[in-house]
């Protein structure tokens, strides 16, 4: 047995007995609290700064994903309902004439989200080519699980349309003429009493346009056509 000289509570002599582990605690050298990984002011001020907009990106992407869930927004539903060919003859020079009308229905199909229309145009092309316009269509105010109905106009003279020769004989002997139709529109969109925007939706027809008949009688009636909408 190991002898040893005791003194009050505490050892004043030789001590023979096994080792006494150290309560002192380290800490390794350059080892930070915070947990950034870096070692350098510069990159912890980039770590920091990366963990901030990591947290904002998480937060919106939550939020949205609540709005979503809450407001359930719908695609809005877009139809050429009618269409009206007069007229539409192309010169030996690719002077094209043209009159055509349409009946478009624009449908805000959600309960929730109505929807203010601050600009709305319409652009026709043929073969690729633009050959009319409309600028005057009316701005409106759409409410939930609303129908409005636009009526573009094109009538007037294309100079010079382009290589488009061989495509109008084609289609002029098949019966129908194929038009697209190009509406641009700038929205804002009223959740309860908030105003959020602005959006740039547009709308892209594809319109299959029967011949105007050569007597002046009553046209083939006319299939309604939906329309591609694009966010982007």
């Amino acid at each position: 047995m190991a002898a040893y000289a005791k003194s009050g509570d505490g050892l004043n002599g030789t001590y023979y007995g096994p080792t006494i582990p150290s309560t002192r605690t380290h800490r390794s050298v350059g080892r930070r609290s915070s947990g950034c990984c870096c070692c350098d002011p510069l990159s912890c001020l980039f770590c920091t700064l990366f963990k901030f907009v990591l947290s904002i990106v998480i937060t919106l992407g939550i939020i949205l994903l609540i709005l979503w869930l809450v407001f359930r927004p719908n695609e809005l539903k877009v139809y050429v309902e009618d269409a009206t060919l007069t007229t539409f003859n192309l010169n030996n020079n690719s002077t094209l004439n043209y009159n055509l009308s349409l009946a478009v229905s624009i449908r805000n199909p959600n309960r929730r989200i109505s929807i203010y229309y601050d600009q709305l145009d319409a652009t026709a092309l043929y073969d690729g080519n633009r050959f009319g316009y409309d600028g005057s269509l009316p701005l409106f105010f759409q409410g939930h699980k609303n129908t409005t109905t636009v009526s573009p106009k094109f009538e007037g003279q294309a100079v010079s349309l382009g290589a488009v020769n061989g495509t109008f004989e084609r289609e002029k002997g098949e019966g129908n003429f194929y038009v697209q139709v190009k509406m641009n529109a700038k929205i804002r969109l009223k959740v309860k009493f908030v105003k959020v925007g602005h959006f740039k939706p547009k709308f892209n027809c594809n319109v299959k346009l029967p011949l105007p008949p050569a007597n002046g009688g009553s046209p083939p009636a006319f299939e309604r056509t939906r329309c591609d909408v694009d966010w982007i």
